[in-house]
């Protein structure tokens, strides 16, 4: 089965890419990859750019709305994700919980639809 881990990190975690600390942020998440990659769970994934750089489009009223940035206000900025294929959610869990923004942020663990109905 695959499941989505998008990761949401909290604004600190996400100043860290760039902030003084950033050797230690990026080797986190290098060595998780790395640990999925060993495990053969991993499908694809990448990180995001930040959330000043996302446009947000709704039809309202029969018409676009265009909006700059993250589509709602949030404690936790969507980092990145991650597809992996595993047995179960169980194992998805587990994965999840070994990802450097769990402790602070959070991950999002969501199955991939196999098909469109």
């Amino acid at each position: 089965m695959q499941f989505m881990l998008a990761m949401l990190e909290t604004p600190q975690q996400f100043d860290q890419r760039t902030g003084p600390d950033s050797a230690t942020y990026w080797s986190g998440w290098q060595a998780y990859t790395a640990a999925l990659v060993e495990a053969g769970v991993m499908v694809s994934g990448n990180g995001l750019e930040g959330p000043d750089t996302a446009t947000t489009v709704r039809l309202r009223d029969g018409g676009n709305a265009v909006q700059d940035g993250p589509f709602a206000d949030t404690r936790e900025l969507l980092g990145g994700y991650y597809i992996i294929e595993v047995a179960d959610l169980d194992e998805a869990l587990k994965w999840a919980a070994r990802s450097p923004c769990a402790a602070q942020g959070a991950v999002e663990v969501r199955p991939v639809l196999d098909r469109m109905p």
